[in-house]
Parts: structure tokens; sequence; C-alpha cells
């Protein structure tokens, strides 16, 4: 037994060590190959591990577009690698969850975009219409200097590129925020472009992310909307714009900064916006920026801010027009408010033409040296040698108000000339618009100051007449504007369709109107004096001179022309006829007024006294240029009647009625009957006095009876005269 146990240990010992041996092999083997199947299962997880960790990454630092390749690659590349491990399914099923906050995410940077957009337009728009304004300076600059152009150029389109923390394998328009901006060769400072204070990529990565996952007309349809919205609160004009400049350039701002943003969005994505979205949002923007500025314009009346704001409109448009948007409107516009800004200048220029009238002394300018003399042909073209000759001091015929007009006048012609600068008009336009708006400056301003002048109750002769020589030279000045404008217009007026100044008629007009005010205020003040006559009617007295009352109107009279020596020869020959003529036909109206019912003889007698003093004023020439007796003839009809009474000349008067040559010619048969019953009704009644007394006497009887025959032959003469 000891021995067979022996020989089992001997026999199978090596052989139990061998299969001892070989399952250890065996379990090695497999775990060996359970090792190397781990660790090719980790090696096909670990970069989705670590794909899903970039993923975390890129998504925590707000890469956004790269999270979303990170993804597509996870998810169609490494996932369905490992797809039987648990957590890979984990993975999947999380996947649209990522997308879902990729795109919430990227749109919430979009929404920040568009808030912080509307915010800061009037910023962007600012920059760029400054880029304008100094773009505009520069071509100026290049008109007057061409060698200039060589150096220095506006490049538009000259694209910036923002720094992004995007893949290299985003699309170019994810790394590109391009703004536009000014480049200059030189190292001038100049305005920075208005779209770098823009960052543009939330835009792009929304775009990109959107097309992407398959919703950019989502994308789109929600960009475009709130962009819509957007525009319809920058067009809406604050209530208090018109009130200062700065409403109106805040306005302008942030509809510029609107559509430069559009402008750029459009040509740094593809299709997010088209031409025909901004063609219309800019027909929007236009009909209403157009409305708001007729509305808010039409409120001003500082022709300083009316041509302030036409330049901010000429700028506006400047700017937008680079970036092809077009503006013909704005200058059809711009048209509209010149009239506009020509009605206020009016305005305006009424006072100043109110206030020189006002403070002028109407009297003729001295001068007492050559400086002086020189100072004031400088302001006004006057020239008269026979002035030049004399020593001084002396005097100008006309008073301070003429240069001050006349330079009044120019000023408002280069007020014209400022509106029509940068509106693109022709010479010929300017030419028209300036003449037109003068013409209104001087037919209608101008006329109705002057005419105001004249019309005002307290304004004596004096300044009539100065009036009259005042206008006279104005009107002598016309051609001198004339050649001011062609000179600052370069039309001819020569040229077809040149519109001619009226202002010899507006200046004629006016003294044609102090004129007649003088004739007006003479015939009140002689009127006046005649307020003071005192007759007695009843007289029987014979008076040995004139009523003081007269004496003291003939003289007024005379001091009164002896004023008119500056006045045109026919302007005082007129008023001196006018007032004559006016103190006949007074004294005849005194003679015959229905009030005095009787008047003797011996009245008739002072009256004629008072009539001899008129006659002797007129034959005086108390104006120079008469013809002979020609002012007499004004008191004709008073001295016919006044001789027929006084030599009782009936007979001839009547025998010659009619005849061409009569004695008594001006003579009116009513007039005559009218006094010749005053002085029969006097006699009346004294003789019904005399008759209380003594008998009735012969002599008186037979006058009365004459006195009767003659009026029934004088109502026989007016009765076939009407028949």
């Amino acid at each position: 037994m000891r021995e067979r146990n022996y020989w089992h240990n001997s026999v199978f010992s090596p052989l139990a060590k061998l299969v001892i041996a070989m399952e250890e092999l065996k379990q090695c083997r497999l775990q060996q190959r359970n090792i190397s199947a781990t660790v090719d299962k980790l090696m096909l997880c670990l970069p989705v591990l670590e794909m899903y960790s970039k993923l975390r990454d890129q998504m925590k630092t707000k890469r956004h577009y790269p999270a979303l390749k990170t993804l597509e690659h996870l998810e169609h590349t490494y996932l369905p690698q490992v797809s039987h491990y648990r957590f890979c399914k984990v993975m999947v099923d999380n996947i649209p969850k990522l997308r879902e906050e990729i795109k919430d995410v990227s749109m919430s940077d979009l929404k920040d975009f568009l808030e912080s957009i509307r915010k800061h337009s009037d910023k962007i728009g600012e920059t760029a219409m400054k880029q304008a304004q100094q773009q505009r300076n520069l071509d100026n600059i290049v008109l007057q200097h061409p060698r200039i152009g060589s150096k220095r150029k506006l490049k538009k389109d000259a694209y910036i590129i923002f720094d992004t923390e995007l893949e290299s394998t985003s699309p170019k328009s994810e790394q590109d925020s391009g703004i536009l901006d000014v480049e200059d060769d030189d190292d001038d400072e100049e305005v920075p472009g208005a779209q770098d204070l823009v960052d543009f990529s939330p835009v792009y990565r929304c775009l990109h992310i959107y097309s992407v996952l398959g919703a950019r007309e989502t994308f789109e349809n929600y960009y475009r909307k709130q962009r819509r919205k957007q525009a319809r609160l920058v067009l809406q004009p604050p209530s208090n714009m018109h009130e200062t400049l700065d409403g109106y350039r805040k306005y302008f701002n942030q509809i510029v900064g609107f559509f430069v943003v559009e402008d750029h969005i459009l040509h740094t994505t593809q299709g997010l916006v088209n031409r025909a979205y901004i063609d219309e949002l800019w027909e929007m923007a236009l009909s209403k920026t157009i409305a708001a500025l007729r509305t808010h314009s039409s409120y001003c009346s500082d022709p300083n801010l009316v041509l302030d704001l036409k330049n901010l409109i000429v700028l506006f448009a400047d700017t937008l027009q680079v970036y092809g948007f077009p503006v013909n409107q704005l200058f059809d516009m711009l048209l509209e408010i010149r009239d506009q800004y020509s009605e206020t200048l009016l305005k305006k220029w009424a006072g100043i033409f109110r206030n020189i009238l006002d403070s002028d002394n109407y009297s003729p300018i001295p001068v007492t040296s050559e400086d002086m003399y020189k100072k004031v042909v400088g302001q006004f073209p006057f020239q008269d040698i026979e002035l030049e000759k004399q020593p001084f001091p002396k005097k100008f015929p006309f008073s301070e108000f003429v240069p001050k007009v006349y330079n009044q006048i120019k000023e408002f012609i280069y007020a014209c000339l400022k509106f029509s600068e940068d509106l693109h008009l022709s010479s010929t336009e300017v030419d028209d618009m300036i003449r037109k708006s003068t013409n209104l400056l001087l037919t209608r301003t101008l006329s109705n100051s002057l005419q105001n002048v004249i019309k005002r109750k307290n304004i004596g002769l004096t300044e009539l007449v100065q009036i009259i020589i005042n206008t006279t030279h104005l009107e002598k000045s016309c051609k001198y504007l004339e050649e001011f404008i062609t000179n600052i217009t370069n039309v001819l007026p020569e040229t077809v369709h040149t519109t001619k100044l009226y202002g010899t008629t507006t200046f004629k007009d006016a003294r044609h109107a102090a004129e007649e005010e003088i004739y007006t205020n003479l015939n009140q003040k002689i009127d006046q004096f005649l307020q003071l006559a005192d007759y007695d009617w009843m007289t029987g007295d014979l008076g040995s001179r004139a009523s003081d009352y007269l004496v003291d109107l003939i003289a007024f009279l005379r001091s009164t022309f002896a004023v008119f020596t500056h006045l045109p020869g026919k302007v005082a020959q007129t008023a001196c006829m006018s007032a004559c003529k006016h103190l006949a036909t007074s004294l005849m109206q005194l003679l015959l007024e229905a009030e005095v019912r009787q008047l003797t003889l011996g009245a008739l007698q002072q009256f004629n006294l008072d009539v001899r003093e008129c006659e002797q004023f007129a034959r005086s020439g108390p104006v120079p240029g008469f013809q002979e007796d020609t002012l007499q003839l004004a008191f004709i009809d008073l001295r016919q009647l006044l001789d027929l009474f006084i030599q009782w000349d009936w007979s001839t008067y009547l025998a010659d009625y009619g005849q061409p040559n009569c004695k008594y010619l001006r003579v009116n048969p009513v007039t005559a009957l009218t006094l010749l019953e005053k002085i029969s009704r006097e006699m009346k009644d004294t003789s019904r006095k005399n008759n209380m007394f003594a008998q009735f006497r012969k002599n008186e009887r037979d006058k009365q009876k004459l006195i009767d025959t003659v009026a029934k032959q004088l109502r026989g003469l007016i009765s076939s005269h009407h028949s």
C-alpha cells in the first residue's frame, strides 16, 4: 500500500503540476484577453468621454457653434461605436436636450444683441454721419487741391475681422463680424468705423446654429420680425423733437444706425436679410421720416434752426446714400422746407425792417469828413458829382434807412443762398429761387413795412417827404441788386426764364402811397385851419384885410412847400396844386353850406379878401415849375363867382351863358342861384324889419324885383340844362 502510494505520487505529481500550471495559464490568458478587451473597449469609450468633456467645456465657455459641431461628431461618429453601453445610451438620450440648450442659449445671445443694438443705434448713426461729414469735407478739399485726392481715399467695404473664439472649421461669416471703416494711409486721426462699435458674432453664431439645426427659416423670420418692430420704434419721433436741433439729430442718428446695421448684415450673411426686405424697410422709413419732418418742421419759426435742420437732413441723406439707399424724396422734401424757410426769413426781416423804419430820424445823413462820406457810399451805391464837390460838412439826400434797408436786402439774399447749398441744384435753379424769394421780400415784406409807416397816424409831412426821397434812391439801386445776385449765382439776367426783380414796382408803389398821404395830410391840415374860420355872414361892415385863420394857413403852406425842395418836381407841383384845389373847394363849400341861409354883400366882400389872399399865394410861386397863372386856376371858380356878385354883372352872365369864351364860364347856375337865394333872404328879412318903422323904400323894392327876375332866369337855365 505504501509502495503503491509512493508510485502513484511519483508518477502523477508532475502531471498535476502541469495541469495546475495549465489551469493557471488558462486563467492568465483569460485575464489577458479580458484586459485586452477592456483596454480596447476603454479605448473606444475614451474619445467619447473626451468629446463629451470638450462639449461641456465649449458650452461652458459659450462657444456654441463649435459645441454644436462637437455634438454632431459625438452623435454620428463616436457614440455609434459604443452604443451598447449604458452611459452611451444616457448620452444619446441627452443629445436633444443639449441641442435645445445650445439653441436657447444662442437665441438668448441674439436677443441680448438686438436689445443692445436698439440702445446703441444712435451712437452707430452718429459715427456714420461723422464719417459722411468727414468725407464731404475731404471731397471739398480735393476739389480745391486735386493732388490731395491721391493720398487719401475713403474705402467703403473695408472689413476688419473681429477676434472670435470660433474654431477654424467655422464658416467665414462666423469668424467675420466685419465693419465698415475709413482707412487712411496717413497717420491722421480718423473717426472710427460705424460698425466698429458692434460685435455681430451673436448674429452669425445664432444664424449658423439654426442653419445646422434645420431651423434657418425660423431664425430669419424671427430676426426680421424683431427688426421691423425696432424700426417702427426708431421711426417714432419724440413729441418735442421740433424744439431743438439735438432732437432732430438724435432721431436721424437712430435711423442711420438702424440701416447701417441692416446694410452690414445684408453684406456679411447669405440671405438673413435680402435686398427686397431692406428696400421695404427703407420705403417705410422714408415715408414716416418725411411725414414726421413735415409735421415738426412746420412748428419752427426760427430761420436759423430751419437752416441747421436743412444741413442736418442733407448730411442724413448723404450718409444713407453712401450705403446705397435712394434719397431723392428727401431732397424733394427739402424744397418744401425751402418755402417754409423763406417764410420764416420774411417774418424775421419784417421785424428787421420795422426796427429800421421805426428808429430812423427821417433826416438827410450828415457827414463831416471824407471817411464818413466813403463809409456811406460803401454801404449804398450812390454817386453825385455835385455833392462830391461840396465842402464838408454836407448831407446826403436820403436818411439812414436807405443804406440799412439796402444792406439788409443783401443779407436776405445771402441767407437764401445758404439754404441752396448742397441741395444738388443747378445755378439757374439757385438763381431763380433767390430771385423769387427776394421778390417776396420786396413786394410783400418791405412794401408792407413802408406802407405801415406811411399810414401811421402821427407821421408828419417832413417824414413823408423824406420817404419819397428815400424810395426814389432805393428804386435806383435795384439794378445793383440785380448785379449782386448775378455775381453770386453766375447766371446772367439775359438768360431765358430768368426772374426779374420787382423792386422798382415796390418802391414806386411806396412813393405813390407817400405822395397820396402827403396830399391827404395837407388837406387835413387845411381842414383844421378852416375849422377856425368864423365868418359873420350878416355883417354890413366892409373888411380891409384877410381873415387871421387864412393868413396863418397861407404861412403854413409856404413853410411846408419850402421843405419840398428835394422832392421830384412833379410831386411838389402836384402837392401844391392839390392843396390849392382842396382849399378852393373847401372855401366854396363854406360859402354854400346849407346852414348859412342868409348872407350880406358885406360878408361876401370879406370872403373876397380871403380869396384874393389865396390868389396872391398862388401867384407867388410857392413851388417852382408852374407856368403863368396855372396855380391860380385852382381858384378860378371862386373868383368868377365872387366877381359876378360883387360887380352884380347878371346881364353879362345871362347873355353870354353857354358860349365857350364867356366871362363867367366857371360859374354854375345852380351855384349862382344858391348864393343869390341867401342874399335874397337876407334882404327880405331886413326889409320886414325896416317896414315896422317906415314905408318900404322904392330902391329896395326894385332890387328885390331884380333878384327875383334873375333867380327866375337862373331856374330856367337849370331846367333847360337838365332837359
